[in-house]
């Protein structure tokens, strides 16, 4: 009989304390060996709400999405090897993405032996006013940016996304903030890894953007995404 592989799940997460528990409770536990929650320097209950929910977490007390993906991966790199997951599967914890679709983001992997799969919101149902216009483009203009560049072709820079976690490992991931979504995709793409996409549902969030819900925000993400493309190449 052959053997199931391992699933880990890494959700960073800054005050999703409202949310979290949702996001936990959807997730295939029958799939999954261990959940992650990185706490990114909280100063609500996001940590004791996961944690009564089930989920491993690591504190992580510099700011930053990419940070605490990071967190989440040195924690899996430290145990023996055999012990490594066989995927990793990242999505955030606001509830804006479906974690019930975790099957479909692994399935391209198990099926047909591919190193990454971004969750496409552009290609699945994206409920309206879950993104705001400045992101649809700047997810337009990344995309556009990485395919002139690297050859590649992705719709979108969506935070649900599998991979698998000998090639995660070789990407040597950096970024510690906006950048870490395009970093990984362009990486993949220097590669030549084994990319796609799946359709994916998105809602509107639980809670206000730390970075769409500001002009600030947006600004700075949308710059540290351009320099990241620009900067790898």
């Amino acid at each position: 009989m052959q053997k199931a592989p391992i699933i880990d799940v890494i959700i960073p997460a800054f005050n999703e304390e409202r949310s979290i528990g949702k996001v936990l409770d959807a997730i295939p536990r029958d799939l999954v060996r261990d959940v992650l929650v990185c706490n990114n320097a909280s100063t609500d209950r996001t940590a004791e709400v996961a944690c009564d929910a089930g989920a491993i977490v690591l504190y992580e007390p510099r700011k930053g999405y990419g940070s605490a993906c990071l967190k989440g991966i040195g924690h899996l790199r430290k145990k023996p090897e055999e012990q490594w997951p066989d995927i990793v599967v990242f999505l955030d914890g606001d509830f804006s993405d479906h974690p019930e679709e975790l099957p479909s983001i692994v399935g391209p992997i198990l099926r047909e032996g591919m190193d990454l799969v971004i969750g496409s919101r552009v290609l699945g149902n994206l409920e309206k006013g879950a993104m705001q216009p400045q992101q649809i483009f700047g997810n337009w203009l990344a995309t556009t940016l990485i395919r002139w560049f690297y050859g590649y072709s992705f719709t979108d820079l969506g935070p649900f996304r599998a991979v698998r976690f000998d090639r995660l490992l070789e990407m040597e991931m950096q970024d510690p903030d906006f950048g870490w979504t395009v970093e990984m995709q362009v990486r993949a793409a220097k590669m030549r890894l084994r990319c796609t996409e799946v359709p994916v549902s998105y809602r509107r969030r639980i809670g206000v953007s730390k970075v769409s819900g500001t002009v600030r925000g947006t600004l700075l993400a949308g710059h540290k995404i351009l320099w990241t493309i620009f900067k790898l190449i």
